[in-house]
C-alpha cells in the first residue's frame, strides 16, 4: 500500500483526462498548455484539485522554459527601463523618489547615476533586488 497519495476525485480524473499533462516539446505545446491554465484560472472558484492541476501544469511550463527561453539579464538602467515599461509607468511616476523628472529623464538617459539611496528606494518601489539596479 502506498502512503501519502490520496484517490484523486472524479473531477480530478476528468481535468487530467481532458487535457493530459505531458511533457512539452514545442511553441504549440506551449501556447495549449497556457491556454489550458488561463481557462482554468479564468473560471473563479479555484478548488484545490485545480491547484494542484495548476502546480503540474505550470511545472511542465517552467521546465519548458527554462529549457528553450533565453530571458536576458537586465541590470541597471536597463532594467530600471524594463521595470517602467512591465508597470505601465511613465518617468514622472518616479518623480516621488527621484526628486523630479529632469533627473528622471538624465538617469534613464544615462546623464547621471542613480545614488545608493536612490538605488535602495527604487528597489522597495519595484519590490527587487537592489544589486539589480548597479550597473
Amino acid at each position: 500500500m502506498t502512503s501519502g497519495l490520496k484517490i484523486p476525485s472524479n473531477y480530478y480524473i476528468k481535468l487530467i483526462t481532458t487535457f493530459p499533462p505531458r511533457p512539452i516539446t514545442n511553441e504549440d505545446e506551449l501556447i495549449a498548455t497556457q491556454n489550458q491554465i488561463n481557462s482554468l484560472l479564468d473560471q473563479g472558484n479555484i478548488t484545490q484539485d485545480d491547484r494542484d492541476y495548476l502546480k503540474v501544469l505550470a511545472t511542465l511550463v517552467y521546465d519548458y522554459e527554462q529549457q528553450h527561453e533565453i530571458i536576458p539579464t537586465l541590470t541597471g538602467i536597463a532594467l530600471l527601463q524594463a521595470l517602467l515599461e512591465e508597470s505601465n509607468l511613465q518617468p514622472k511616476d518616479l518623480v516621488s523618489i527621484l526628486e523630479s523628472e529632469l533627473i528622471v529623464l538624465d538617469i534613464l538617459n544615462g546623464k547621471r547615476q542613480l545614488t545608493e539611496k536612490q538605488i535602495q528606494d527604487l528597489a522597495i518601489f519595484f519590490q527587487i533586488d537592489p544589486t539589480y539596479l548597479v550597473a
